[in-house]
């Protein structure tokens, strides 16, 4: 009688090679922030506003691998938390659009709303315009 079938060897596991994914480039705030300033209640970009966005797009022109931060802020007592989230919001896209408008793709900008909410002794109504660098 013939010995015993051993069972079938099974199939070498695959190997895949497995690149080494990059890490997400760690982006850091670079420099002082522009600020962009807004009349109380409004939207509106000022002379002076457009100036000071001007440089910013000069400077993202210069150097395509930085992004940019826009952090909008508002006036408003607690009561008016959502009018001031919304006003900020708007000064935000107000500003987004002036620099697409110049030449700055959407992809390299990120927004922030933050309303009545400002950061330390900065006065509430303006939007400060971070340079994001690897």
């Amino acid at each position: 009688t013939p010995p015993p079938a051993s069972p079938p060897t099974p199939p070498p596991a695959p190997t895949h090679a497995t690149a080494a994914r990059p890490k997400p480039a760690t982006l850091e705030r670079s420099g002082e922030p522009a600020h962009v300033d807004f009349t109380a209640g409004t939207a509106d970009l000022t002379p002076g506003a457009r100036t000071e966005l001007d440089a910013v797009a000069k400077t993202l022109a210069a150097d395509l691998d930085e992004r940019v931060q826009l952090v909008a802020y508002a006036t408003g007592s607690n009561d008016e938390a959502n009018q001031a989230r919304r006003l900020s919001l708007s000064r935000a896209l107000n500003v987004r659009a002036y620099l697409i408008d110049h030449g700055v793709r959407n992809t390299r900008m990120d927004v922030r709303a933050l309303g009545n909410r400002p950061d330390g002794n900065q006065p509430a109504d303006l939007v400060e315009s971070w340079c994001l660098a690897k």
